[in-house]
């Protein structure tokens, strides 16, 4: 099978083909229809996130079908169509996997970074972290969902009622849950690069009241806060922009070093909290959610032989919505 191969950080991926995995107790083999480019691949890649397996397939938001399944696979018949997230298996015995907080758990594999992706033709996935995807989405615009929109949807919660909604970072998981938090009756501000007018007319398009640069202040006091930009320099402002008792959420899962900040941004009862991953609760929820909530996904396709240049155009910023490769 045809796959775009990491095999050093810090250098492109390579075309590669590679014998056809097979599943073992437990695991589906799905052929890819559609796999995002999401940010954390870029950290992968460019060695922000350390120890990956190498040799790596990279990917993560992966849209594709059944094509054979291994011994007790009982969710999924041939054919199914599932999406593949971050969380590509746990434990399952641990405190937090029995508690239902198995985005925690200290055994947890990772799609796309400790197992294959989805950059490639095919890939295995654990049947207990897959996801049946509504037929209403296509596979392009299904993609996104399974990271960008699923993480979106967690740091969402985590801003519990939250009327005044700041999104720092307004690209593929911004873009998502806007459209959702706009369905719930919240109102949204969006905090781009400074200067980043394209960003900010992509915001405004997708519902938000206001748009502006992150450096400038909101104009008017937050409830809460999301945090989507790898940028840690962002958290004091977040917390400057919210109210007394406000939360802000750190939605990425690497970011650059927070800088010192007055304990008088932090108190008042402001939370600062981080979102770790997903529960297969999260997928549930946020999978039958979207169609309702009219989530139209903006998307750029290009062919898998193409993913490099998918992440560079990612890094650079250059893309409105999210990058998604199609073997």
């Amino acid at each position: 099978m045809r796959v775009e191969l990491l095999r050093q950080v810090k250098e492109p991926l390579a075309a590669a083909e590679l014998p056809l995995p097979q599943p073992g107790a437990g695991e589906i083999l799905v052929k890819v229809s559609a796999c995002a480019v999401c940010r954390t691949d870029l950290h992968i890649v460019d060695g922000e996130l350390p120890r990956p397996k190498l040799p790596l397939v990279p990917g993560h938001e992966i849209i594709g079908r059944v094509v054979e399944k291994g011994e007790g696979v009982e969710r999924f018949a041939i054919g199914a169509r599932v999406g593949v997230p971050w969380l590509g298996s746990t434990c399952g015995v641990c405190a937090f996997c029995l508690s239902g907080r198995e985005n925690l758990c200290d055994r947890a594999l990772f799609t796309g970074y400790q197992r294959d992706g989805g950059y490639a033709e095919f890939t295995l996935a654990d049947q207990r972290y897959a996801f049946a995807v509504p037929e209403a989405l296509g596979d392009v615009e299904a993609a996104p969902l399974m990271c960008a929109g699923l993480i979106g949807y967690r740091s969402l919660k985590m801003a519990g009622k939250a009327e005044r909604l700041g999104i720092y970072g307004f690209g593929a998981a911004a873009h998502i849950i806007a459209q959702v938090a706009l369905y719930q009756g919240r109102r949204v501000f969006a905090f781009t690069r400074p200067g980043d007018r394209a960003a900010q007319d992509f915001a405004l398009r997708k519902g938000a009241e206001w748009a502006g640069d992150s450096t400038a202040p909101a104009p008017e006091p937050l409830d809460a806060a999301l945090i989507f930009a790898p940028v840690g320099a962002l958290v004091p402002r977040a917390l400057a922009a919210t109210r007394k008792g406000g939360t802000v959420v750190c939605g990425g899962i690497h970011m650059s070093d927070i800088p010192a900040f007055p304990y008088r941004l932090l108190w008042e009862e402001r939370v600062l909290r981080s979102v770790a991953n997903l529960t297969r609760r999260d997928g549930e929820e946020f999978l039958a959610l979207a169609p309702k909530a009219g989530v139209k996904v903006e998307t750029v396709a290009y062919p898998l032989e193409k993913a490099n240049e998918a992440l560079a155009d990612l890094r650079e910023g250059r893309l409105e919505g999210a990058a998604v490769l199609v073997p």
